[in-house]
């Protein structure tokens, strides 16, 4: 299985991080998503990763497609007997006219050919379809921890995450959306994570990659000393909250 050509892979090298680490979405916004689809047949969730919002999305829908430019991520995902893996990009899922009820894109639509993309959404979308592009961009924590945790973000990795990011950090208000917009109910990510926890998912940034790649590991380590430092026992588990950016739109 190989990867398709001509995207940026900032993840492959990492996918079992990326699968053990990521944080997975609430309830709820399948619950919205479902709600907002004209059907429940099926899906395409586009720049999968390693299934996170496809396996919520198939308690949902009779069938979900889940889609990857990366082999290695799609190799990593949680398998579902409702959720069909693929390695393809965004912009030619392979999937027939008018045959899906809901695209859905999380934390990915900022690598995309946006215009190829949502020409295939409209290829493929039934009438009254639905598109949900879906981020989450900076955490926050408890206040005798989250000082650490900012500062690692705004100031030590800020000069190594790819220029995207900033289309996450807007909650992809930044990026074109063609369609007529759906009001979304505000929703989180919200778990509770040991230490352990929290620097295995900041270990799967791209810009924790590209600092280790330009200068080795030691701010990465100093950060993680300084993070140990206040957190109190490692086992100690702590609330973390990602708030959840929502562009969701009718589709023809």
């Amino acid at each position: 299985m190989t990867s398709a050509p001509g995207f940026k892979d900032h993840f492959s090298g990492h996918a079992a991080g990326y699968a053990a680490h990521r944080p997975t979405y609430p309830r709820e916004l399948g619950d919205v998503l479902a709600g907002l689809a004209p059907g429940r047949q099926r899906v395409l969730d586009a720049g999968c990763g390693s299934g996170q919002l496809s396996v919520l999305l198939a308690g949902h829908f009779a069938e979900v497609v889940a889609t990857d430019a990366s082999a290695q991520q799609i190799a990593q995902a949680a398998p579902h007997p409702s959720v069909a893996y693929r390695v393809a990009p965004a912009e030619a899922s392979g999937l027939p006219a008018a045959s899906v009820d809901l695209v859905t894109v999380a934390q990915a639509a900022h690598w995309f050919d946006l215009d190829a993309f949502y020409a295939e959404v409209r290829r493929i979308a039934r009438p009254n379809a639905v598109l949900a592009l879906i981020a989450y961009g900076v955490f926050c924590a408890e206040p005798d921890i989250d000082p650490v945790l900012q500062r690692f973000y705004r100031e030590d990795t800020a000069p190594h995450w790819p220029p995207e990011r900033r289309h996450v950090e807007a909650g992809y208000r930044t990026l074109p959306f063609p369609f007529p917009e759906i009001a979304t109910p505000e929703l989180a990510i919200t778990v509770d994570w040991r230490l352990a926890n929290l620097l295995g998912y900041i270990d799967t940034w791209s810009a924790v990659r590209a600092m280790e790649t330009a200068a080795g590991r030691g701010a990465i380590e100093r950060f993680a000393a300084d993070l140990a430092a206040v957190w109190g026992a490692p086992e100690r588990a702590r609330p973390i909250r990602f708030p959840l950016s929502l562009r969701v739109g009718r589709v023809g």
